[in-house]
């Protein structure tokens, strides 16, 4: 097997479920070892929560720029190979814009900027560096998303003319009924989280999974956001509705304050032949509709299944995968790609979902502003 890729982390120390979920995706599969990074601005902190987790602390550093600075003192063979960036939103940019700058390889947690100018500037330094940007939307991972995606694109619907997505999720809602939470916690900060909290945390997965999904690509779109205080500077709901052709509208509907809701993701895509139902808290079952024949239910592990399917599918029919296995995918893709072997182009989100995820964002801030107006998407 090939030697193990060697990962630096950056943020995602203490109880962070995003620091989880990176670790244990990164192991799954036996590409990566983590050796060194800078989980936590506190130093002592961050060498302890080193060693809670067993990562040699001789490569732990007191700072990102220190991490950069010592990192390309070692030979080539023994630095860093990729980092993952797991801050706040507000340091995802020159986190990343260092890293390029320095011929490394990133893994970015989304979204990938606060702005649709700093994706620009991050998307012409990727170029510049030619390493590998991953942005892990981390749905697109799952076995039956990438199936979708496959039978899309082997015109298993025929010509699409809707697009369903949702995206509900309830935690907010402890937080902005009371008037000092809501001022403290960083999701509700633009200066932190950027200018938009319910899409541009969770709208922007729909947006991305119908991108990824469908093959379409946004044209234009008019939205309307909820944010339930006049003190509450960031949207924690919203409605968004799109155009994707002349005759190929969609909608995308998010919440962080759907009361009662986990984390309700899901995608209906109808098309002329038949239609696709895929719910993320339901991830091994997708549907198929008909107007002509009965439902059919597609589950991983099958032979039935296209190679992406397969590929992403670690265990046999019958053993449920969950969010560690699809983050694992992305990771898994990312592999590959560091290694220079073949890949298939939807085995991770690249930079160029980075760049159409912030046009989003700020597309749907724009329309709400403006009085819900219809706002037009650059094309990329």
């Amino acid at each position: 097997m090939a030697k193990k890729i060697r990962l630096g982390v950056i943020g995602g120390g203490g109880d962070s479920l995003i620091g989880v979920l990176h670790r244990v995706a990164s192991h799954i599969n036996d590409n990566y070892q983590i050796v060194g990074g800078v989980f936590n601005p506190d130093f002592d902190l961050n060498m302890e929560f080193a060693k809670e987790i067993d990562v040699p602390t001789n490569r732990i550093y007191k700072d990102f720029d220190t991490l950069i600075e010592e990192e390309l003192k070692l030979p080539k063979e023994e630095r860093i190979q990729v980092c993952s960036v797991l801050t706040p939103n507000f340091l995802h940019f020159p986190m990343a814009k260092k890293l390029l700058d320095n011929g490394f390889n990133v893994i970015c947690e989304k979204p990938m900027t606060t702005t649709l100018e700093e994706a620009k500037i991050l998307q012409a330094a990727h170029k510049k560096a030619g390493t590998v940007f991953a942005v892990t939307h981390t749905y697109t991972g799952y076995p039956m998303v990438r199936q979708m995606r496959e039978m899309i694109k082997e015109g298993a619907l025929g010509k699409i003319h809707k697009v369903d997505a949702r995206y509900y999720q309830g935690w907010i809602n402890t937080i902005i009924h009371d008037k000092e939470k809501r001022s403290s916690v960083w999701r509700l900060d633009p200066k932190k989280a950027g200018i938009s909290s319910c899409m541009g945390d969770i709208g922007v997965h729909a947006f991305n999974l119908i991108e990824y999904t469908t093959g379409l690509r946004v044209n234009s779109l008019l939205c309307d956001f909820n944010y339930l205080y006049d003190d509450n500077q960031m949207d924690v709901d919203g409605t968004v509705l799109l155009r994707m052709g002349k005759h190929i509208k969609g909608v995308i509907r998010g919440s962080q304050v759907a009361t009662g809701e986990e984390n309700g993701l899901a995608i209906r895509i109808y098309g002329e032949k038949a239609a696709f139902v895929w719910e993320q808290e339901r991830p091994n079952f997708l549907y198929m509709l008909s107007d002509t024949e009965p439902t059919k239910i597609y589950k991983p592990g099958h032979g039935y299944n296209s190679k992406l399917s397969l590929d992403g599918t670690k265990l046999p029919p019958g053993h449920p995968e969950g969010i560690f296995d699809s983050m694992a995918n992305i990771y898994l893709g990312a592999a590959r790609a560091i290694r220079g072997e073949k890949y298939n182009d939807g085995e991770f989100p690249t930079m160029l979902d980075g760049v159409r995820g912030l046009n989003f964002i700020e597309a749907t801030v724009e329309s709400n502003k403006n009085g819900n107006t219809w706002v037009e998407m650059e094309k990329s």
